[in-house]
């Protein structure tokens, strides 16, 4: 049974420090894990950088933080060390990575000794930091504290991460030259690595492989990540669950044996109506979206569509996608972000009359509240570029899925949820609007595929609820790592 921070002396009050990577996709599950925290009593700093608080204030208001440090949830800032820029865009993920290394360590350090000088608020006695801010857990080591990593994606693409350093030494990588990434290299099948479906290939691992410079950014600082970041953490968070990832899990715990599944971080963790004003949307959610599926006649009639909250598109791309989409007809809900598309300039991203073709029967909005359309009951496929946050909430709702993978382990997740889930089908890269067509039509028809991946859907729905109910898997790691923080919060304040 963990234990009530609440029932602790007040001068132990467990203060945990979240520093989320500074992207969409990460802050997320951070802020469902900052609030499951404050429920069960803890005191929570949330830190965002600079660029994303500015952000976060123009889309959703002050009001989006307003009033958190008299509840003992909290928001900070630090630089992330890139020139300044109100753009409500991710910010280049290279630069972002390497510029966090560099930069942040001395902010958070300054953070936390602030935070320990500041009238009311207990000292930071926990640091959780996502595994792409790694270089946290050495400056809490360093300062005392007890530190964690939440790999925010699939325990089956933190697998893929945590075996880059082993493809490099076999020689897999880096990539002898360009012509490994079309002459059938990427198809290369591993059968070596422990707990990774069989017929796993080079193709589906995370795409920062896919480099011909030994000392390429994203392949070095994964690595480091990975060898060295998390073995000095107490442990390590993922955002899944047990019965959907078993082998992977197993296989991780071999290396890295305090890890807990916590997953899916959904309203069952953390209720939607807990501190509802405490958001984590980067952009503004359009306010139609519900209304309109709610217009909708049929259940499962409406494929979503989102690309998630980093991936470009060309304009090419955009009109093949909407082509395809007008001649599928199923009604579609859309999510075109303002920068999605790569060389729309002021060009409409969709065909001239596009709009008016499809009026009644399609949605195009700038950004939506995922889980209410996801767990609509007009909404019936997701077409998704299988980001975790996506697949996990698609999974969540029991919605299957067409997968178009953009980068990173997307394309790992794609290649389980087709493969071993049973809830998805893949679509080619180069997809034109036939193949956009096609696909949409089998996802949302009434064929023998489509039939039996909404069966598996249900069945992953079914699953993932237990695993957060009273009793589940997750929901007894969660207990574990609330009464581990807790035990350790005691024990360096005595």
């Amino acid at each position: 049974m963990a234990m009530s921070p609440s029932s602790l002396p007040a001068t132990t009050t467990p203060h945990v420090l979240l520093i989320p990577y500074p992207a969409q996709g990460h802050v997320n599950p951070f802020l469902r894990l900052a609030k499951a925290l404050h429920a069960r009593g803890f005191y929570v700093t949330f830190v965002h950088t600079e660029h994303n608080h500015g952000r976060l204030l123009r889309s959703r208001g002050p009001g989006a933080v307003a009033g958190a440090a008299a509840d003992g949830l909290r928001f900070e800032t630090i630089p992330d060390g890139l020139p300044h820029a109100e753009l409500d865009a991710t910010q280049d993920i290279w630069a972002l990575c390497e510029a966090t290394r560099r930069e942040c360590p001395a902010h958070v350090r300054e953070l936390v000794e602030r935070l320990g000088r500041t009238e009311g608020v207990p000292p930071v006695t926990c640091v959780v930091a996502d595994g792409a801010m790694g270089f946290a857990v050495h400056v809490a080591k360093e300062m005392g504290l007890s530190a964690y990593l939440f790999f925010t994606p699939s325990a089956c693409g933190f697998l893929g991460y945590l075996n880059f350093d082993q493809l490099v030494k076999r020689g897999y990588v880096p990539f002898k030259d360009g012509s490994c990434f079309t002459n059938g290299y990427l198809d290369t099948p591993l059968d070596w690595i422990a707990g990774m479906i069989s017929n796993v290939r080079l193709r589906d691992f995370p795409t920062f492989i896919r480099t011909t410079d030994a000392e390429d950014t994203m392949l070095t600082i994964n690595i480091k990540q990975c060898e060295i970041d998390a073995p000095a953490a107490d442990g390590i968070l993922l955002n899944t669950f047990d019965d959907l990832e078993g082998a992977a899990l197993e296989a991780i715990r071999a290396r890295l044996p305090n890890t807990f599944t916590i997953g899916p971080l959904g309203p069952e963790v953390s209720p939607s109506s807990y501190l509802p004003s405490l958001t984590s949307s980067l952009w503004k959610e359009d306010d139609r979206c519900v209304a309109w599926l709610d217009a909708q006649p049929a259940d499962g009639s409406v494929v979503y569509v989102n690309f998630g909250s980093i991936t470009v598109v060309t304009r090419g791309q955009m009109v093949e996608f909407a082509r395809g989409l007008a001649a599928a007809d199923s009604p579609f809900l859309w999510v075109v972000r303002p920068d999605m598309v790569r060389d729309g300039g002021e060009m409409l991203p969709v065909p001239e009359g596009f709009a008016e073709e499809v009026l009644g029967r399609g949605l195009m909005v700038g950004w939506c509240d995922q889980e209410a359309v996801l767990g609509h009951r007009a909404t019936g496929g997701f077409l998704s570029h299988c980001g975790w946050n996506s697949t996990v909430e698609s999974l969540r709702a029991g919605v299957p899925m067409l997968c178009w993978p953009f980068f990173s382990e997307q394309v790992t997740n794609c290649r389980y949820a087709c493969e071993e889930w049973g809830v998805g089908v893949e679509m080619a890269r180069d997809a034109g609007r036939g193949e956009v067509e096609a696909a949409v039509r089998e996802l949302m028809g009434d064929g023998e595929k489509a039939a039996a991946m909404r069966r598996k859907a249900a069945e992953w729905k079914e699953k993932a609820a237990r695993a957060v109910a009273a009793g589940g898997s997750s929901q007894l790691d969660l207990d574990r790592f609330v009464d581990e923080i807790a035990r350790a919060s005691t024990s360096s304040s005595s």
